[in-house]
C-alpha cells in the first residue's frame, strides 16, 4: 500500500512552535479542486454495497484534492481492505487486525494534514477508531524539561489521541538530539504506547523524507511499526496555480490572466532557486492573502470619495502581487 512518487527533501527554516491543536472530524477544510480521480472512479464498489454511501462521501473528499493521485489510490486500498474484512467477518472467516500506524513523508503544503482527516474520518465510519478525531502535535508537545516529565505528556497526549489519530509533525526532530535528549524519551514511550494501546488509536508521523527515514532508525523498533509508508510528492506549476486559483474562489476573488502569468513565473523562479524546501500549497496560500491585502490598499487609495463596484471588489491584478 506504499506511495509511488517521491517527494523533494530538505528543511523549512524559521517555523514557529505552534500549539496543539485538535481537529473535529465535521471541521474538514481541504483545498478543493474539480478534477476527478479516474482509479478511484473505475474501483467503485457494487450499488448494492452497504458502504457505497460512505464511498461516495469520501470520493468526493479526495477528487476534491489536487493532485495526490497516489495518496488516493492509497485511501481507496485502506477503504476496500477494511470492507473485505467485514465480509469475511460476516461469512465466518478469520479477518484478523491489521497495523494501520503510518509515515507520510514529504515537503509543506503538499496535504499531509488535510489526507489525515479524511483517514481519520474512513476510520471511524468503518469502526475502527471510535472517534476520529485528529491531534496535531510536534516536539514542543511531547518533550518535557526534566526527567520523567516528556514520559507523562507524552502519555497524556496518547491518552487524548484513543479513538483517534495523533498526527506528530516533524517527527524527525525528537531524535535530533542524541541519546541524552529527552526527545528519545518521547520515541520509547510512543512505542511502548503502541503496545499499551494497540487498535485504540493510529499514530502518524510526518516530515521530511529524508529526515524520517532517519528519525526511523533511531529506534530499532519504529520501522516494524509503520506498515504504511506515503510520499508527498510536491505539487506541479500548473497544480499550484489551480490550487491559487481555488483558493482566490473560496473567498469571492478572482485572478486577472495577466496577474496568473506573474504568479506562474514566480513559483518557478521559486521552486526552483529556493535554499530550503518550497512549502507549495501553503506558499500559494501566503502569495494569494498578501495579494488581498495589497488589492485592499489599491482600492483604499484609487477610490478615496467613493466605493469601487462589485467587479472591482472581486478582482487582483498583476500589481496586487508584489513577489
Amino acid at each position: 500500500m506504499n506511495g509511488r512518487v517521491a517527494a523533494a527533501s530538505g528543511r523549512e527554516e524559521g517555523r514557529p512552535s505552534r500549539q496543539i491543536n485538535i481537529v473535529l472530524r465535521n471541521q474538514d477544510t481541504p483545498a478543493v479542486s474539480h478534477a476527478a480521480a479516474d482509479s478511484l472512479a473505475q474501483a467503485a464498489p457494487p450499488k448494492n454495497n452497504g458502504h457505497s454511501e460512505l464511498f461516495q462521501e469520501l470520493n468526493r473528499e479526495l477528487d476534491a484534492l489536487v493532485g495526490l493521485d497516489n495518496i488516493k489510490e492509497l485511501v481507496f486500498e485502506i477503504y476496500a481492505l477494511l470492507q473485505i474484512a467485514k465480509m469475511r467477518s460476516d461469512a465466518g472467516l478469520a479477518s484478523g487486525g491489521q497495523a494501520y500506524h503510518m509515515v507520510f513523508k514529504g515537503n509543506p503544503g503538499t496535504g499531509k494534514t488535510t489526507v489525515a482527516r479524511i483517514v481519520a474520518k474512513l476510520f471511524q465510519r468503518m469502526g475502527v477508531l471510535t472517534k476520529g478525531h485528529l491531534i496535531e502535535v510536534e516536539r514542543a508537545d511531547l518533550v518535557g524539561e526534566y526527567i520523567g516529565h516528556t514520559a507523562q505528556k507524552t502519555r497524556d497526549l496518547v491518552k487524548k489521541a484513543l479513538g483517534g489519530i495523533l498526527f506528530i509533525d516533524e517527527a524527525y526532530s525528537l531524535a535530533r538530539g542524541g541519546d541524552k535528549d529527552f526527545g528519545k524519551e518521547a520515541i520509547d514511550t510512543l512505542v511502548k504506547s503502541m503496545e499499551d494501546h494497540r487498535s485504540q488509536f493510529v499514530l502518524i508521523l510526518a516530515g521530511y523524507s529524508s529526515e524520517i527515514d532517519y528519525f526511523l532508525m533511531s529506534n530499532p523498533g519504529l520501522p516494524s511499526r509503520f506498515p504504511i509508508q506515503v510520499e508527498f510528492p510536491d505539487y506541479t506549476i500548473d497544480q499550484l496555480l489551480q490550487i491559487a486559483e481555488l483558493m482566490a474562489k473560496e473567498r469571492d476573488y478572482i485572478l486577472m490572466p495577466q496577474a496568473i502569468l506573474k504568479l506562474k513565473q514566480h513559483l518557478l523562479l521559486e521552486k526552483t532557486e529556493t535554499l530550503h524546501a518550497f512549502s507549495n500549497a501553503r506558499y500559494v496560500r501566503n502569495s494569494i492573502e498578501k495579494a488581498v491585502r495589497s488589492q485592499a490598499v489599491r482600492l483604499l487609495n484609487q477610490y478615496e470619495s467613493n466605493s469601487p463596484g462589485k467587479q472591482e471588489l472581486m478582482t487582483l491584478r498583476t500589481e496586487d502581487f508584489k513577489l
